[in-house]
């Protein structure tokens, strides 16, 4: 399975980045695949083919899979002709015109998730400086990729506490813990609008995703702000609290809530709590 959607964003502005701290004229990379070893070369920033595209990059070979096994950063400066490496996927590099190469690897607690590639078209020896950009933005890359682990967490977490009750046996607890998700996902949805950086919201309304499945194919769908509405009032919070917590006027959550009832069939709050949560847009 290739990196979902937010994780891939992540790198392509890491690389992005990248080039514009630098200078450098190419910037690749890619992230573990799912239940694979290898890197999957998913993002292109500055290349003039496709050669390098889907790459799937092996631990030990080549420049970035020895960066993969060490998890530390490796130079190279003529990558055809290099004796520290070997030599896979040297068709592709050739094909780009890559000469002098560097590979930093992203980890996240102690796990190799992928790699970032910065490159030139001649053979010359890569500075500190171009090396420690490269780092930077590996680094940038990890932070999100950890933020995003920790909220996906929580959030199994939550849904393993509040798993219903199976073949009849209660469990203890139960009711309080589907609360808690609930109120957790009131907050997360509350949260996400204020988030600046889109990648990081992203990873946000994906954790509340986990909360509550969503409609199915041709069932009724909610704007984003109707949701951030509901889920706070679903909460228990009055009109006046969930607009301090979404920073929205009282008679704007008033409309979002009346729009919400309207999608839903419903004639009350109660009402379009309970059809919210049987189409799967709320847990």
């Amino acid at each position: 399975m290739a990196a979902d959607t937010a994780e891939a964003a992540e790198v392509r502005g890491a690389l992005a980045r990248l080039r514009r701290a630098t200078g450098l004229p190419v910037a690749f990379g890619g992230l573990v695949e799912s239940g694979r070893r290898h890197v999957r070369i998913s993002e292109l920033n500055g290349t003039s083919t496709q050669a390098l595209r889907s790459l799937a990059v092996t631990s030990g070979n080549g420049l970035g899979g020895k960066a993969v096994a060490l998890a530390r950063p490796c130079v190279v400066t003529d990558y055809s002709v290099s004796r520290q490496i070997s030599h896979e996927y040297d068709i592709p590099v050739a094909a780009e015109g890559l000469r002098s190469v560097v590979a930093v690897p992203v980890v996240v607690r102690r796990r190799v998730r992928g790699v970032l590639y910065g490159a030139l078209r001649t053979a010359q020896p890569l500075g500190d400086r171009l090396i420690g950009a490269a780092v930077e933005a590996a680094r940038d890359v990890e932070q999100a990729l950890a933020v995003r682990d920790r909220v996906q967490e929580q959030a199994r977490e939550l849904l393993v506490a509040a798993r219903p009750v199976e073949a009849g046996v209660p469990e203890p607890g139960g009711g309080g813990a589907w609360e808690q998700v609930r109120e957790a996902h009131a907050a997360l949805r509350a949260l996400a609008p204020r988030i600046a950086d889109p990648e990081l919201r992203g990873a946000l309304l994906d954790a509340c995703g986990l909360l509550a499945p969503g409609p199915p194919p041709g069932g009724a769908g909610l704007a984003p702000r109707e949701l951030d509405v509901l889920a706070c009032v679903a909460s228990g919070a009055s009109n006046a609290v969930t607009a301090e917590r979404l920073g929205l006027r009282p008679e704007t959550v008033k409309g979002y809530l009346r729009s919400a009832m309207r999608r839903l069939g419903a004639h009350s709050r109660g009402e379009a709590v309970v059809a919210a949560r049987r189409a799967g847009l709320l847990p």
